[in-house]
């Protein structure tokens, strides 16, 4: 099964609650910070809705 790392690249000020608690719901608190998550539909449409914010890249198991 694919794994996706996915790291913070914007800031999160200025932004809107629900952007700012799907961020939280990565695993992501910081800037240039990155966590590895199965490649999911879930986790998918969590990327999808703040995609301009984050940086994805698939890994290989």
């Amino acid at each position: 099964m694919a794994k996706l790392q996915i790291t913070l690249v914007r800031s999160l000020i200025g932004r809107n609650e629900k952007q700012r608690a799907t961020v939280a719901t990565l695993g992501l608190r910081k800037i240039r910070q990155s966590v590895v998550h199965s490649d999911s539909p879930a986790i998918r449409g969590m990327v999808n809705s703040v995609s301009h914010l984050i940086k994805v890249e698939e890994v290989k198991a």
